[in-house]
């Protein structure tokens, strides 16, 4: 019964907004309704966004850990970004149009002859003022762990557009609570919107927005992923309370009883 009326909500709401934007656009008027569609779908599935630091609105390129679909309903709410998503998503039902409303640059990641024109369109988006929204690691983890940082989106850094700033991005879950959501192992997207949609009650997240930084004081866009890993890991181990220990990766989580007893992963976690 929960899920329905969250599913019930959430048609309800992108049945308001999905017209409403192509009317501002219609109109030539700067469109609230994609922020507003995500705050709203935040809210439905459960998440009680808080935000922590003070981001900035445009002319920046937020890099952030991954560890749910969630987290581009949380970091929209909070900043309006856009975002670079796979370009299957696209052409999905209902989602694709809700990612093109929000401005999402679609990339095909396994496209290595495509990157320079992926590159391109990354370039345009903030040569446009948008904020644009990476998840470097390429893959979400349990909210605990940080895996590294990949660099071929980054390379839009090299030389970083006119005005342009860095600001890394924590998303945090708590820790518990976190491995519940977290989008981990061979489930596919439905299993897990179901498993997050169907959960009692509500669950907070809280989007820390980190101290910004010019990319041209970290020549490179390795240096630049170094930089902003390096924050992301700094305000992660203080939220968890230890240095952070290697993520276990996906097969693991597939062989562990949390994905029944979220305490259990959390209880085997090495401490130092």
């Amino acid at each position: 019964m929960r899920i329905g009326w969250r599913v019930l909500g959430l048609a309800l709401i992108a049945g308001l907004s999905v017209p409403s934007h192509y009317l501002f656009q219609l109109l030539r008027l700067p469109s609230p309704w994609p922020r507003l569609f995500m705050m709203a779908a935040a809210r439905i599935c459960g998440a009680r966004v808080s935000i922590k630091g003070v981001p900035l609105k445009r002319d920046v390129f937020y890099i952030a850990n991954h560890v749910s679909w969630v987290d581009i309903l949380a970091i929209s709410s909070a900043s309006g970004t856009a975002f670079v998503a796979k370009a299957e998503l696209a052409t999905a039902p209902v989602v694709g149009a809700l990612a093109k409303m929000n401005r999402t640059v679609f990339v095909e990641r396994e496209d290595r002859l495509g990157v320079a024109d992926q590159i391109n369109r990354l370039r345009d988006a903030l040569a446009d003022n948008w904020s644009v929204t990476v998840f470097p690691e390429g893959t979400t983890t349990d909210g605990m762990s940080l895996l590294p940082f990949k660099t071929p989106m980054l390379k839009v850094l090299e030389p970083p557009p006119p005005g342009v700033m860095v600001q890394p991005v924590l998303l945090w879950y708590g820790g518990e609570v976190g491995y519940d959501i977290a989008w981990l192992g061979v489930e596919n997207g439905k299993d897990n919107a179901i498993r997050v949609l169907s959960r009692n009650g509500s669950f907070k997240v809280m989007v820390e927005f980190l101290e910004p930084f010019h990319p041209r004081d970290y020549p490179g866009r390795k240096a630049i992923a170094a930089e902003s890993r390096r924050r992301i890991e700094e305000a992660l181990a203080a939220e968890v309370g230890f240095p952070l220990a290697p993520f276990r990766g996906h097969d693991w989580w597939e062989k562990t009883p949390a994905k029944t007893d979220p305490a259990t992963s959390l209880n085997d976690r090495p401490q130092p």
